[in-house]
């Protein structure tokens, strides 16, 4: 397999923190960089991965953390959804304001929808738009691996609670969106234990 990933709960919050990358180009990218940005550098630089883009899966502070220091290290373009740009803005919205890695605020470089392709080196990712626990939440899917942020956890779903949280458009994200895929696909989620598609169908108590 060429794809590879690394996993690291990153920050005082320990957000999981993925770096994707293709062994054969060392091509790759950061997923929701909470904090530890020097860590996380560390293994970019042991790994010899070149960094093509810094992917946020929506706004909020814990998958965010590390975000300005990491792009200020590496000089790479930060990606999010065009509907969670404004919270990537705006430390209040965000929550960072009220979080103890203090505010975060920076304008992203890029914003996608739902459809649109991160390529990095020969491997290509998918932009799944997953509305509900932010407006703009998304999925990632490379080859047959789903990073779903706070969308999906194992055994759990994400709140809806906070600004742009939405319940019902939430549950209708994870069934249309995460539910159709195989059941092989294996789920990174932004906190907690990887698990697949197939487990969660059977085994979550939330989507019975």
């Amino acid at each position: 397999m060429v794809l590879k990933i690394i996993v690291k709960p990153a920050g005082i919050y320990a957000a999981n923190c993925y770096i994707v990358f293709s062994e054969k180009t060392r091509s790759g990218i950061v997923i929701d960089p909470g904090g530890d940005v020097d860590d996380i550098v560390s293994n970019l630089d042991k790994n010899n991965i070149h960094v093509k883009y810094i992917v946020l899966t929506h706004g909020h502070g814990d998958h965010i953390g590390g975000v300005k220091e990491l792009k200020e290290k590496l000089n790479v373009p930060v990606v999010i959804h065009k509907e969670d740009a404004e919270m990537l803005e705006d430390a209040s919205l965000n929550l960072s304001s009220t979080m103890a890695m203090g505010e975060i605020e920076i304008t992203p470089d890029k914003t996608v929808e739902d459809g649109d392709t991160l390529v990095f080196g020969e491997l290509k990712g998918r932009i799944i738009h997953t509305p509900g626990h932010t407006m703009g939440g998304m999925c990632l899917l490379v080859e047959e691996n789903l990073f779903c942020g706070d969308t999906l956890f194992k055994g759990s779903v994400g709140r809806s609670d906070l600004y742009g949280g939405n319940h019902g458009i939430l549950m209708n994200s994870i069934k249309e969106k995460i539910l159709t895929l195989p059941d092989n696909i294996m789920l990174y989620p932004g906190h907690g234990e990887p698990t697949t598609v197939g487990e969660q169908r059977a085994t979550n108590p939330f989507l019975r």
